[in-house]
């Protein structure tokens, strides 16, 4: 597991204190009971971009804290033990690493100091079915004159419906499968012939389907060069896999953690249901695998800032925190007997939240096939 420096346990603490009192579990609920639609409540990501969180992954030179992806890895961790839904993912890490390692220098001055400052939100824009599989591409980028047209449909946008940029991977050239030919493009959530579709998602947040009808961009949205673009989307994709474990890592914690204490209150035949060998047993094998889980995550983050190829610990995190995940949000329903089964409960809001995280830029079984074919297998 990663040693974390001085600045990086203050900065670990100080999200640990802020999500406690500020992002608890009930501001999820209070989203979900509220009707508004939103995926986070906007005072809240406004807290977190003046405490500087939006500007961990932004140079200096554009108004942010270059801190690293360990650093932002780690308040990811602590937004995940309480289920705080903000941008925070989408825009800090995914948005601002797509501009960080391909974006010209014009882009970043346009983009990073609104991201590191909290008054832009972007995410990425790349999946178009039901599963993630960023190769199977479609969308089309024709060319035109001065520029390209955007036709298509991108799918399960996470804060897609909010986002003041969108990171689009299109088709220039070659058919879906080919990772020659895709492009990457900065479109703005404005532009014309672009219609959002609010999805609804089972953990009480928001996704969006985003249809492309005859969406012009200039030749300058590009991102990066024409045809080359997975050669910027698979590291940006790899940072999006290290950033959710790392929430999912949080999430999974807290579960255990809140498991762990019922064992040691609740009682059952005379006697502290946390005696039981049975369960004794359930709640070591969860601690193993957690801590397991933090070594996989810390190394695929601490390879990103290191810019190492990311690629096989990235697919590692991401595999084995939800897998992780998975069973600590079981366990915790199960071994919380009937309460765990009610909506009165924080069990049933960790169960959701880890079933679209699972799903989320791919499920364990892509990653570990990812994992596979990239070891030659």
């Amino acid at each position: 597991m990663a040693v974390l420096t001085e600045e990086q346990s203050m900065l670990r603490d100080a999200a640990k204190g802020w999500t406690q009192d500020s992002a608890p579990v009930a501001a999820l609920r209070r989203l979900r009971d509220g009707g508004s639609g939103q995926s986070f409540e906007p005072a809240t990501w406004n807290e977190m971009a003046a405490m500087g969180w939006a500007g961990v992954l932004v140079p200096e030179a554009h108004d942010g804290s270059a801190f690293g992806y360990l650093g932002l890895g780690l308040i990811l961790e602590e937004t995940g033990r309480n289920l705080a839904a903000s941008p925070l993912l989408s825009t800090a890490m995914i948005a601002a690493s797509a501009l960080v390692l391909g974006g010209s220098e014009a882009q970043q001055a346009a983009w990073l100091p609104r991201i590191a400052a909290g008054t832009a939100i972007g995410t990425l824009a790349v999946d178009e079915g039901s599963h993630h599989a960023p190769l199977n591409t479609a969308l089309a980028a024709t060319r035109t004159g001065d520029g390209f047209v955007l036709n298509g449909t991108k799918t399960f946008v996470i804060d897609g419906e909010t986002a003041d940029l969108l990171v689009v991977a299109a088709r220039t050239a070659g058919q879906p499968g080919d990772s020659d030919g895709i492009t990457l493009f900065l479109v703005p959530g404005d532009a014309a012939g672009l219609t959002r579709t609010h999805l609804a998602l089972a953990d009480s947040r928001g996704a969006a389907r985003i249809a492309f009808d005859g969406v012009a961009v200039a030749a300058e949205a590009v991102l990066g060069e024409v045809d080359q673009g997975w050669a910027i989307l698979e590291p940006v994709l790899d940072r999006a896999y290290a950033g959710l474990a790392a929430e999912m890592l949080g999430s999974a914690t807290a579960a255990f953690e809140i498991t762990l204490d019922y064992l040691k209150t609740r009682t059952q035949f005379g006697q502290l249901i946390g005696t039981f060998q049975a369960l004794q047993h359930r709640a070591a094998k969860l601690f193993t695998d957690l801590e397991t889980t933090r070594s996989c995550v810390e190394a695929a983050l601490e390879a990103a800032d290191a810019g190492s190829d990311t690629r096989l610990l990235a697919s590692i995190a991401k595999a084995k925190a939800s897998e992780v995940l998975h069973l600590a949000s079981n366990e915790m329903v199960q071994m919380h007997g009937g309460i765990g089964m009610t909506d009165a409960h924080d069990a049933g809001l960790y169960m959701k939240r880890a079933r679209v995280a699972e799903a989320l830029f791919g499920s364990a079984a892509f990653h570990r096939d990812r994992y596979a074919q990239l070891s030659g297998f």
